[in-house]
């Protein structure tokens, strides 16, 4: 493998770039201006057990240095994903993809990941705790450990693939629940997903976005996406994706530093379709500037 190369959970990526989840749809559609095959893998849109026409519009807010998002999850469905996007994909991208779940009871999260276990484009699975427990009084799984725990463990009771859990930085203790998904049999954490915001009209004095609130994503929270992927990696064993307002190579390079393996890009790509094609072009560059042999070398040497 090249300098660029670092393993994820057993799976070899020829670089650490991942575009990051609801930000590069099913792939295909990005294929149509770049091979994508030059990507590490990409975390595809995230998918649940039923169909999803998301939350009511407008439910995007540009904001300084970021963006605010109340999609909602919009999806087709499991069955849909498999019967019409993965084909797809199949035709434009020939590495394994990770597949980004989400759901609203532990039930809910076994059964996709169950039905997606089948397909053997997936090459990891990405699940992502901070959606609403409908079934819990309306908290996240991702901000209660014990919850994180039961579904990691029920995920992982129905795949051998492996399992990264996507945890939400809206919370006070991310190396608790970050521990317990690792206690549960997690493979890999990944985070951090968009913190909470809201933008007002100014002349219309209501919340921009009809949800009122959403997530919070861009630039301006990397420094919080470094020191969370900083602290989670030190508390683990297992490999940690840092995500979080990366939009460059540099920013790739110091978030590997703080201790992930892969990186995933997210709001950046909204900005420049070209984004990670182009960091993954400018990272050798960046590793002759450090002096940096091979980028695997770094992945969490600040101490």
């Amino acid at each position: 493998m090249g300098r660029l190369s670092v393993n994820l959970c057993g799976i070899e990526l020829d670089n650490p770039v991942i575009p990051a989840s609801g930000t590069f749809g099913f792939g295909y559609e990005f294929a149509e201006i770049y091979d994508i095959n030059c990507l590490g893998t990409f975390s595809f849109k995230g998918t649940t057990k039923d169909p999803r026409f998301g939350n009511p519009t407008p439910r995007i807010a540009e904001c300084t240095a970021g963006m605010i998002n109340a999609v909602g999850l919009q999806n087709p469905g499991v069955e849909k994903v498999i019967a019409e996007e993965l084909p797809k994909l199949k035709k434009c991208f020939n590495k394994p993809v990770m597949a980004n779940v989400s759901g609203f009871s532990v039930d809910d999260y076994a059964y996709t990941c169950e039905k997606l276990d089948k397909e053997e484009q997936i090459g990891w699975f990405e699940v992502n705790v901070s959606c609403p427990n409908v079934h819990g009084g309306g908290m996240s799984f991702g901000t209660d450990p014990k919850a994180a725990f039961e579904v990691t463990k029920a995920v992982k009771a129905v795949t051998n693939k492996p399992v990264i859990v996507k945890l939400s930085p809206n919370v006070t203790d991310i190396v608790s629940i970050a521990k317990a998904c690792e206690d549960a049999g997690a493979d890999g954490i990944s985070l951090i997903n968009t913190m909470l915001g809201m933008r007002i009209d100014l002349n219309r004095r209501t919340p921009i976005i009809k949800n009122k609130m959403g997530g919070f994503s861009g630039s301006a929270i990397f420094p919080v996406a470094v020191r969370m992927v900083y602290q989670v990696s030190n508390a683990v064993s297992i490999p940690v994706v840092g995500m979080g307002g990366v939009s460059s190579a540099e920013d790739v390079i110091e978030m590997m530093m703080a201790g992930a393996t892969a990186v995933e890009i997210g709001a950046a790509n909204l900005i420049n379709p070209f984004a990670c094609r182009d960091i993954i072009n400018e990272l050798p560059q960046v590793l002759d500037k450090y002096k940096i042999n091979e980028i695997k070398d770094i992945i969490g040497v600040v101490e």
